[in-house]
């Protein structure tokens, strides 16, 4: 009886060994806790004894998430007289185990799943692996529920229809028609940049929705490539994209040293060129982003130059002029560079050319303007009150007073030949006598010095 009991504990402890190796494995390739996985072997064996005994309402189970080691225990209600077996014991039965049991006492047996039926078991594994199978789906939904409006590569598989459907790893996702580049063709086992649309939770796992389109693609791609943008000293504004086409971006940033659209570009454009690569040739239009709403706009509608630019922020609408033959480029092919400018900078553009603007009255033309006539001005003056002739009213002025007082004596030279000026101070006698001919400043000194 000893060995039996003994050998029973032997094979319990290597039990709770295998399926504490077992949950470890788990762990670590699946991500599975292991919490999770004792749950759900403790609801298999209570599903067990269910099907074992017709009922489990009384059954618990003890288990150590240490060792692995678990113990089941169906717990039994003293009675005079036993009506459920499953449920109850009687007095006599009890006592046999131990005399201190009393009418109304719980006695506890352990139950050993070994005496489980096959059908019994076979529930149990189904409830294990129906557990594993949930968590590991909660798992992936966890993880790209995380990557959700992030860019991940993928590995082509199949199209589906007209769809694609992309391996990310640990689940498939699913590349739409709509989301993807007008033109685009993938092959099998092909490599391609996606971003993640949306995660949904089904009964089959998570539905991972990706897309070649979005213009936070771009905006991911760059963050990627360009340390500046990840590190946040530059920041990407805003973005306006016809996928397959054209994309512009407006950058600013946060350090004066550091040029937004430069660190985007690369040098040599070998930032964006692995960005273009990507997007199989769609062009990127790089433009500084700037508070002055009409700043913004005029930078936007690069490579176009631009006359002038009226900005409404309330209406959000803008009048520009630009060139005559820089027209067809401002609006660009089909409409384009117009259409991605207005998306980026939130303005509703009317654009026209110089010769439009000044048919339109939106430019004043100053040489319509009759020319200044000074012999006009000069005849709309004469006669009236105050505006006299000027040879009439300074011939009659006080400057002849002056002369006859002799106060504005003309100058003459003569003055100078006949020394009018010889009784001033400076005189050059003056000198002389205040004895400026010291041998010290002579001529002679001079000229040696």
């Amino acid at each position: 009886m000893a060995k039996t009991r003994k050998s029973s504990k032997e094979n319990l402890q290597n039990d709770s060994q295998e399926l504490l190796e077992a949950l470890t494995i788990l762990e670590k390739e699946k991500n599975i806790s292991r919490e999770s996985i004792l749950e759900a072997i403790e609801n298999s064996l209570i599903t067990a004894c269910k099907n074992h005994f017709g009922k489990a309402d009384n059954v618990k189970v003890e288990m150590n998430p240490d060792t692995c080691e678990y113990h089941v225990y169906i717990e039994k209600t003293v009675a005079e007289e036993v009506e459920d077996p499953v449920t109850e014991i009687s007095l006599a039965e009890a006592k046999m185990r131990d005399d201190k049991y009393e009418v109304g006492d719980i006695v506890r047996e352990e139950v050993q799943s070994k005496s489980f039926g096959r059908i019994a078991t076979q529930n149990a594994k189904n409830v294990i692996l129906q557990k594993i199978r949930e968590e590991e789906r909660k798992v992936i939904y966890d993880q790209f529920q995380g990557k959700s409006r992030d860019v991940v590569t993928g590995i082509v598989q199949r199209y589906i229809g007209r769809n694609v459907s992309i391996n990310l790893g640990k689940a498939d996702a699913l590349l739409s028609e709509k989301e993807m580049i007008r033109g685009e063709h993938f092959e099998p086992t092909q490599r391609v940049k996606v971003y993640i649309l949306d995660v949904k939770a089904t009964s089959k796992g998570p539905k991972i929705l990706v897309s070649r389109t979005h213009p936070e693609l771009v905006k991911r791609l760059f963050e990627e490539e360009v340390a500046e943008v990840r590190d946040g000293i530059v920041e990407i504004k805003s973005i306006s994209r016809e996928a397959g086409s054209r994309t512009k971006m407006a950058v600013w940033s946060k350090d004066p040293n550091v040029d937004a659209v430069g660190a985007c570009v690369g040098m040599n454009g070998s930032r964006v060129n692995a960005i273009v690569d990507i997007l199989n040739g769609e062009k990127i239009d790089i433009i500084n982003w700037d508070e002055n709403s009409a700043l913004l706009i005029q930078n936007a509608l690069s490579p176009a130059k631009v006359i002038s630019v009226i900005a409404d922020s309330e209406e959000k609408t803008a009048k520009v002029i630009v060139p005559d033959y820089q027209l067809s480029l401002a609006i660009g092919k089909e409409g384009q560079n117009a259409r991605l400018a207005a998306r980026l900078t939130g303005f509703k553009i009317d654009i026209k050319s110089e010769s439009q603007a000044r048919e339109a009255g939106d430019i004043i033309d100053y040489d319509d303007y009759e020319e200044y006539d000074e012999e006009e001005y000069a005849d709309g003056y004469e006669g009236e009150e105050g505006y006299d002739d000027y040879d009439d009213e300074y011939a009659d002025s006080s400057y002849d007073e002056y002369a006859d007082e002799g106060e504005y004596e003309e100058f003459s030279d003569s003055e100078y030949e006949e020394g009018a000026y010889s009784d001033e101070p400076y005189a050059d006698e003056e000198y002389a006598n205040d004895g400026y001919e010291d041998e010290e400043y002579t001529d002679g000194d001079r000229a040696d010095e």
